[in-house]
């Protein structure tokens, strides 16, 4: 008879296991490990996500029920105390380095020309709590972490990841971000660093983003605008020569300002250091702005970073890696078919088939024949 896989088992194909292997060997993640291997720890942590489990012991019961099909998946059963002497103790970098490889991966088949990339930089916040979350605490009400994201609007995808306490700067963990040279970056008020700005425009990056209210240009030219159009000014100028405590502003090149008013009737003073492009494209580039925002709310709605499994700095880092690695599972998935466009509504499916032995690009068609007669037999039987 032949055997039909999971759909859980055909998401986890698309983990690039040579990889894997080969982080946890760098890492001697499973030295001295004889209960709970990395490989077991992982696809347990990504069944709780694509199952929507709440806690480490949802996640142990719910592999046990299923310890059947582990075999195939090349796991097995763990308990609840294991997994989370796991999360607490396994180096985070193991899973961090599957998400970038995985990422990587991911983006072999978007060859773009130079200048072509657009992404966002943004971050989310999450709440922490309990104990071993001393890490995040910065004041005695308020605990949490931060999720900082490089994301990829054209591939709809996250690119970059890093998470920090709470109290951190967004701007502070932006300079350690990778920059790819003459790619386009739209950020928000969060990021405003003049400082960053400049090595951003000698590396040939397009930067879109927001004046303060309070930072003046010295306009050099006006230009044409459309009277009726959202776009209100035009203008190039230069930057406040010295910044606060007199400090010099490192960014000495013209840059320019679009004044644009929103459909809610907002107007925005939009700053590029594109002195070419027209107008409506930079204030499109800015717009764009909130596919991040989406895919935060999509993660958090659908995936699990509000309810934590572990509080510790290195839980943390796992739960959320592990998170963003079955965000890309789906999302892989959900392009190897056609029928279902919706990503909410394919999440939805897997988490409703996860252990049905189905195709992920087959989840609205019956099961298999030999499948569906099992299940007939065995409810003529329960009517005997």
């Amino acid at each position: 008879m032949r055997h039909h896989n999971s759909v859980f088992h055909d998401l986890l194909k698309r983990v690039p296991w040579s990889a894997f292997d080969r982080l946890v060997e760098e890492h001697n993640a499973d030295k001295h490990v004889r209960r709970l291997s990395t490989k077991t720890q992982l696809i347990a942590l990504l069944y709780g996500q694509l199952a929507g489990a709440v806690s480490l012991r949802e996640i142990a019961a719910g592999l046990e029920s299923h310890s059947a099909r582990l075999y195939h998946l090349g796991a097995r059963p763990t308990t609840r105390s294991t997994l989370a002497d796991a999360n607490a103790k396994r180096s985070s970098a193991v899973f961090a380095g599957l998400f970038a490889e995985r990422v990587a991966r991911a983006g072999r088949g978007l060859r773009r020309a130079v200048g072509e990339a657009t992404y966002l930089i943004d971050a989310t916040g999450v709440r922490l709590s309990g104990a071993g979350s001393q890490w995040a605490r910065f004041s005695h009400q308020a605990c949490g972490a931060k999720v900082h994201v490089i994301y990829d609007a054209d591939a709809e995808r996250p690119i970059y990841a890093t998470v920090t306490p709470a109290n951190v700067n967004d701007i502070t963990a932006a300079k350690a971000m990778p920059i790819e040279p003459g790619a386009t970056y739209v950020f928000d008020l969060g990021y405003y660093d003049f400082g960053w700005w400049a090595e951003m425009d000698k590396a040939g990056c397009r930067i879109v983003t927001r004046f303060k209210s309070h930072t003046p240009l010295t306009v050099t030219r006006e230009q044409p605008v459309e009277e009726t159009g959202p776009i209100l000014s035009d203008r190039i100028g230069f930057l406040p020569a010295r910044q606060a405590r007199n400090r010099k502003n490192p960014f000495g090149d013209p840059v320019r300002e679009i004044t644009v008013r929103t459909e809610t009737g907002k107007v925005l003073r939009v700053l590029s250091n594109d002195l070419d492009a027209p107008a409506q494209e930079i204030a499109d580039l800015y717009k764009r702005r909130w596919a991040i925002e989406l895919f935060f709310r999509w993660v958090k709605q659908t995936l699990k970073i509000r309810h934590f499994l572990g509080t510790s700095e290195n839980a943390v880092r796992i739960q959320i890696a592990v998170a963003l690695i079955a965000y890309l599972l789906l999302r892989c998935a959900q392009a190897d078919q056609t029928i279902i466009s919706s990503p909410i509504a394919f999440a939805r499916l897997v988490r409703a088939n996860l252990m049905h032995r189905r195709r992920t690009d087959r989840l609205l068609e019956p099961p298999p024949n030999h499948i569906r007669s099992k299940n007939q037999l065995a409810f003529q039987w329960a009517e005997i």
